[in-house]
């Protein structure tokens, strides 16, 4: 699952993931990702940070405290690479920290990485 209010992004990681072969979901924003996660049950989720209504860390600590998907890995997306985004991102419960604009190789190398670990 993509979660990213950017078009751009949301597009650009969907043919990414697709030319690899995954199924992709996406969502605009959190509200839109919590109520399709339930129905879908993504093996990973990207998020980007900032979005509108709720921010990529309300929606990954919404994620993560549902024992449903507690250990489904949060990747969290941003343009901002400060130690502060990374360390709020890690005490929200994210997996990882991905920045934006990433490339073809770091995404699908995030997701080898923690589809494998769950295998």
């Amino acid at each position: 699952m993509v979660i990213d209010d950017s078009n751009t992004i949301r597009k650009s990681a969907e043919i990414f993931l697709l030319q690899a072969g995954a199924r992709v979901l996406l969502a605009e924003d959190g509200f839109d990702a919590l109520a399709k996660i339930n129905d879908h049950q993504p093996d990973i989720i990207f998020c980007d940070i900032l979005m509108p209504r709720l921010d990529g860390y309300q929606t990954c600590s919404l994620i993560k405290k549902n024992p449903k998907f507690a250990a489904t890995p949060v990747i969290m997306l941003s343009s901002k690479d400060g130690l502060f985004d990374r360390a709020r991102g890690r005490m929200v419960g994210s997996d990882e920290y991905l920045t934006k604009p990433f490339t073809k190789d770091a995404l699908l190398r995030t997701v080898a990485a923690h589809t494998a670990e769950r295998n």
